[in-house]
């Protein structure tokens, strides 16, 4: 497998902090989506998101897909803050890819922003310039 489809929920998105990472792998963008409504979303300390698949109560979070050179996986993943990582992620076609994930105990005490569907309409909500920054 030369390529990799990674489903990415924050700040790795594309004008967002952290998207040179992807770009520096080589990674191309594949196109928007949304997951399977199953997943939860929490905002870490207003830094990026934090999406965990939950069993009940879940929701479509929005996502973009990549495609990342298989190569480039473990470079990214080193990248990411601590508390995340990939896992598997089904999208709304039943799809499933990889995809950044974060570990429930991150989400502990921090703010779940489950509501808006995704980081970019919760960065949206706050301020029109916090969002076009992206952190």
């Amino acid at each position: 497998m030369d390529v990799v489809n990674l489903a990415v929920n924050g700040t790795l998105m594309r004008g967002l902090a952290l998207n040179p990472n992807l770009l520096g792998v080589g990674a191309t963008f594949v196109r928007e989506a949304m997951t399977e409504p199953s997943y939860r979303l929490w905002s870490i300390g207003d830094i990026h998101p934090a999406m965990v698949r939950v069993r009940e109560g879940g929701v479509a979070i929005a996502i973009e897909l990549w495609q990342v050179p298989a190569a480039g996986l473990g470079m990214l993943l080193w990248q990411e803050p601590a508390g995340l990582s990939i896992g598997k992620v089904r999208l709304e076609d039943g799809e499933v890819v990889l995809g950044v994930l974060g570990e429930p105990i991150l989400c502990e005490h921090q703010l779940e922003i489950t509501e808006w569907g995704g980081w970019r309409a919760y960065r949206a909500s706050k301020s029109p310039a916090l969002s076009a920054k992206g952190g």
